[in-house]
């Protein structure tokens, strides 16, 4: 044999054990840390993992969290109850002992140094996930298509309970008839046409996705509704109340500042403004990795030192209502509509798109179980206005 194909030969070898070493190596240390969980590599539990290839370790230790959810993605691994796998080990704080990465690292340092949320990428969330189809949004959402979280006090079913998430908005905003509602995000038009069918107001709704702006119109006829294709940096006008449901996670800290003072410039003196976002405990510059490429690209959650900053000197803050652990029942009720109409998406949409979508909506359930998110609703007045102002905690009786 030549020598030169022997050396070759035994270098591949040499790769080959080096390699093995390493895999054993990182799956040891998951084991252990996973332990910590009470989750087990290839245990019996819907909680636990089944690692179906050996380089789902490694390729997690390299990437972090983008590594996690492309190799789910492949069917690297499994798991049975994905939503209590990601409660445990956000539990334990898993996610900060492996956090640091080249990715993380990048990204950190591009989020310092560019704007990801100006003018120019605005679009981009609404091109990739909100025009992913107004047919997977219709059969997964209520009857209201309300993309955010309900509030399930008195609620059975997800139709009440996002009723009566849109009723205490309203009642919030103290809402009367012929008044002027804007409503910043308006998705498919569920805020804007609720409060003009139970409150009769007159109400403008701006997004950046083409595809909510034409349902929106169409399920908004014949009310005093205005949905417009449009970005929060061109608002004018003046309005009573003005209301912003889960669209602040796009907005991105460098531009918190500028959002408030754009939306206090069009608020009227006497005014309420109702702010509803996602939030985390922990203040950060950009969202996560695996969220940002597949699901909400550039997107973020404020936390409440970032958010009380933006709002100074603008705002007087009078209600601060955190029910996040609403949104652990009901994403788990959007994921069982999904899973419930998947035959008929299939077709659309694909076994990849199945198990990406199924992991977005089951590793957010387990952040808020985990209590690692949470939902606010911030009620917000100008420090111009004199009357106090009563919290309000849950809807009146829905009819």
């Amino acid at each position: 044999m030549p020598t030169g194909f022997t050396d070759n030969f035994n270098h591949q070898e040499k790769c080959i054990a080096m390699r093995k070493v390493a895999m054993s190596t990182s799956q040891k240390y998951f084991q252990t840390l996973l332990h910590d969980a009470d989750i087990i590599i290839g245990g019996n539990r819907p909680c636990d993992i089944q690692v179906k290839n050996p380089r789902f370790f490694e390729r997690v230790l390299a990437v972090g969290t983008l590594g996690l959810g492309e190799s789910y993605m492949d069917g690297w691994w499994e798991c049975e109850a994905l939503d209590e796998f990601f409660c445990k080990v956000l539990q334990r704080q898993l996610n900060r002992t492996i956090r640091f990465n080249t990715v993380d690292i990048c990204r950190y340092i591009q989020a310092w140094l560019h704007n990801r949320q100006n003018r120019r990428r605005v679009k981009q969330v609404g091109e990739q996930h909100y025009d992913t189809g107004n047919d997977l949004f219709s059969l997964m959402l209520d009857k209201n298509m309300a993309y955010s979280c309900g509030y399930w006090q008195n609620a059975s079913t997800l139709d009440e309970a996002q009723d009566a998430k849109l009723d205490m908005i309203c009642r919030k905003l103290q809402l009367k008839p012929g008044m002027r509602l804007l409503d910043i995000g308006c998705g498919w038009g569920s805020m804007v046409r609720y409060a003009a069918e139970k409150y009769g107001v007159e109400a403008v709704g701006i997004t950046v996705s083409e595809e909510q702006v034409q349902l929106a119109r169409e399920r908004c006829e014949g009310l005093q509704v205005e949905i417009r294709l449009q970005d929060y940096r061109e608002l004018k006008g003046k309005f009573d109340a003005i209301v912003s449901v889960g669209m602040f996670e796009h907005v991105g800290y460098k531009n918190y500042r500028t959002f408030m003072e754009i939306v206090r410039k069009i608020l009227n003196d006497n005014g309420l403004f109702l702010l509803h976002t996602i939030a985390t405990n922990h203040t950060s510059l950009n969202g996560d990795p695996w969220f940002d490429k597949y699901i909400f690209p550039n997107g973020m959650l404020p936390s409440a030192k970032q958010l009380t900053s933006a709002i100074e000197h603008h705002y007087v803050l009078e209600d601060w209502h955190n029910f996040g652990v609403y949104y652990d029942q009901t994403l788990m009720a959007w994921f069982q509509n999904f899973r419930d109409n998947w035959p008929k998406l299939h077709r659309s949409y694909g076994d990849h798109f199945y198990r990406m979508w199924s992991y977005y909506l089951l590793c957010m359930a387990g952040c808020f179980r985990a209590r690692y998110l949470h939902v606010w609703q911030v009620v917000l007045a100008p420090n111009t206005r004199k009357t106090g102002y009563p919290s309000i905690r849950c809807p009146a009786c829905i009819t």
